[in-house]
């Protein structure tokens, strides 16, 4: 009987399995997990209601939602797109729901619906609770067998450990080259108790990275601590490793209004020219709280009326409203949706299935490579893409 060790009962790990065991009934799939319950993360993500992909509409280019390893990404959707996993969830007894922002969810807005689902997928495998893996290493002791986990003989590895921020040691002996993990889908800490006295607030807006390129627009939330939302998100995503490089200190600039410069001191001299007398901390462009904040940050006295306001006032206002700077002083951890960018890099692989090109049979899938996405389903469909051409790749070699 053909031996399949899966490392990792997460989304990618037990995705694989159940593929393998519905269309393979006969194999001997053992499933290797560290924890104490299979699909933890599965169960916790999107709040506790999964949000297990994305629509993808208004996605221009991969990259925009995969900023590490898009190419493979393309391939991979081509084998098992976003519609392919709402198929798959649905014609197994999960029905689904599309929300406004793109995220596909349970109707029961209950990840446990996910976690069933696959566990009754995965009825067959051996799955091995609280059983890390020490060891992954050439068969010595069986010719039969290529591989050997903790000792015991395989014919095939499928390593799905999701993101390894402490590396991989059970692996290291086996020559990969490897991307230096770190942290991606975090919040920003701010130092400024102005802005954080706002906590609360959402808006629109574009953020950057001064001195990069890295970019990003969305719903940006005010903390206690600094900056979450989407745009936080995305950006801390894009930026992950240079963030890193730099102790995750910066500044960040923040467009409020989402417009380009001229158009923003475009809406400021309409506004005074028909409100000349009003006074400019009552005409809200903005919430009256943030508002105010950023007139106190443009240096507007107040009481101050737009007759008032003059060319050098005019320039603060739209310099303060088109590009607000605050100092990054760290980060924070955004719930349960720790995401590491970096791990197995995609050299190793042939990308079209998976299988590692110096070692046949070794096979990787999910945030275990170096493959990681923005918020919103995509980091899950990456793990089901890529599960289920492991899946494909195996059965084919058989």
């Amino acid at each position: 009987m053909v031996k399949i060790a899966i490392i990792g009962a997460g989304a990618a790990g037990c995705f694989c399995a159940a593929n393998l065991l519905e269309q393979a009934p006969g194999l001997s799939v053992a499933l290797f997990e560290a924890g104490p319950r299979p699909l933890a993360k599965v169960s916790i993500t999107g709040g506790g209601r999964c949000n297990l992909t994305n629509s993808f509409e208004g996605i221009r280019s991969l990259a925009e939602a995969y900023p590490r390893g898009e190419r493979v990404m393309k391939r991979a959707l081509k084998a098992f797109s976003q519609e392919d996993t709402c198929v798959w969830f649905q014609s197994r007894g999960v029905p689904l729901t599309l929300q406004e922002d793109h995220c596909w969810f349970p109707v029961s807005q209950d990840a446990m619906d996910i976690v069933r689902c696959l566990l009754r997928a995965c009825k067959g495998a051996d799955i091995r609770l609280n059983t890390p893996v020490r060891t992954v290493c050439h068969a010595k002791r069986s010719e039969e067998s290529r591989w050997e986990v903790n000792g015991e003989p395989f014919d095939t590895v499928v390593v799905t450990t999701g993101g390894a921020p402490k590396g991989l040691p059970f692996i290291e002996g086996l020559g990969l080259e490897m991307v230096s993990p770190v942290p991606s889908l975090f919040t920003f800490n701010v130092p400024d108790k102005s802005l954080t006295a706002l906590m609360g607030l959402v808006v629109e807006a574009d953020i950057g990275l001064n001195g990069t390129a890295f970019r990003a627009h969305g719903p940006l939330l005010i903390t206690d601590w600094g900056f979450s939302g989407p745009a936080t998100l995305k950006l801390s995503s894009y930026a992950a490793r240079h963030l890193a490089e730099n102790g995750y200190k910066g500044t960040l600039s923040v467009n409020w209004l989402h417009a380009p410069e001229v158009q923003i001191r475009e809406r400021l001299l309409e506004t005074a020219s028909r409100n000349p007398q009003k006074q400019i901390a009552s005409t809200h462009l903005l919430q009256s709280r943030l508002w105010a904040h950023l007139l106190t940050k443009a240096g507007l006295r107040e009481g101050i009326r737009w007759a008032e306001l003059g060319t050098k006032g005019l320039n603060r206002l739209t310099a303060t409203l088109s590009a607000s700077s605050y100092p990054l002083s760290g980060k924070s951890r955004f719930r349960e949706e720790f995401v590491t960018a970096g791990g197995v890099a995609l050299s190793n692989i042939n990308p079209g299935s998976l299988e590692c090109k110096q070692h046949p049979g070794l096979y990787f899938a999910g945030e275990v490579l170096d493959i990681d996405a923005i918020t919103g389903g995509f980091n899950l469909q990456a793990a089901w893409s890529t599960g289920y051409i492991c899946a494909q790749s195996i059965l084919k070699s058989l």
